[in-house]
């Protein structure tokens, strides 16, 4: 049997040599755990993000479902503000299939349509019954003068469909003209820019905020600050950002409308 005998130089280089792996190795994981860790959280505030986007949208109309709801009362909601959605979340479908962009817009329009969708539901069926009229409009009548203020749900869903149905039409005919596609998406972000508009005039004409939901508004106004955030930051397409813009002014005017029709009337003077 042969012992080998280190020189003491020899022993220190080897204890060097395996610390400095040592501490490569400790940097190397370092390294790669913060990376790692960094990675998952920007994922994670990616995912957050798209899951605000998807069921964000549809969270302001709770409060303001929950109040016609228990009262019975739609006077102060208008069902404008459902047929904006429903036509601008339609055609952003449209032009998802021509143009696609990010999935999590997508599914947010999907989501919003089924939302409105019970919305007016509701506000049809509760206004139908505080109704004492016997003559039924109905949308195959074709009368605009009533137009969107059908009495059965039934009525809504048929334009909805032939809506729907022409769009498609039209979009897989014209899918291979950008100037058609380009104007599309922009119909489809302004007509939801423009949304509120119709409680806007609503509120306008009544100079009373009464039946509606300020808890509605103000969530709009967080939502459609939060989305035209994200529309930047995702670099959607230019179009988005601009109505977004837009849509959060049309909410900064109808939060004016609410302090200005609830400030204290000075008193008369006799």
């Amino acid at each position: 049997m042969v012992f080998v005998i280190m020189a003491p130089a020899q022993s220190m280089a080897v204890q060097d040599k395996v610390a400095e792996f040592a501490h490569a190795m400790k940097e190397r994981f370092s390294h790669n755990y913060l990376k790692f860790s960094s990675v998952n959280l920007m994922s994670l505030i990616s995912w957050a993000a798209s899951g605000a986007m998807m069921f964000g949208g549809v969270v302001p109309y709770i409060p303001q479902y929950y109040d016609i709801y228990t009262t019975s009362n739609t006077d102060g909601f208008s069902t404008y503000v459902c047929f904006a959605l429903l036509a601008a979340n339609i055609l952003r479908i449209l032009y998802w299939f021509g143009h696609p962009f990010e999935l999590p817009l997508f599914l947010q329009s999907v989501i919003m349509i089924i939302a409105m969708l019970v919305m007016l539901e509701l506000c049809v069926r509760i206004k139908r019954g505080n109704e004492f009229t016997a003559k039924r409009r109905k949308f195959s009548d074709f009368d605009w003068t009533y137009f969107w203020n059908w009495t059965h749900f039934a009525d809504y869903m048929q334009f909805l469909m032939v809506f729907s149905l022409l769009g498609s039409i039209l979009t897989f005919t014209l899918s291979n003209i950008p100037v058609y596609m380009e104007t599309l998406g922009f119909i489809s972000v302004f007509t939801e820019a423009m949304l509120g508009l119709p409680q806007f005039y609503r509120n306008y004409k009544n100079r009373s905020i009464a039946g509606m939901s300020l808890k509605m508004v103000a969530m709009w106004f967080c939502g459609d600050t939060f989305k035209t955030g994200y529309f930047i930051i995702k670099e959607a397409p230019i179009q988005f950002s601009i109505c977004g813009s837009l849509q959060v002014s049309i909410d900064i005017a109808i939060l004016y409308q609410a302090h200005f029709y609830n400030r204290p009337k000075p008193l008369s003077k006799d």
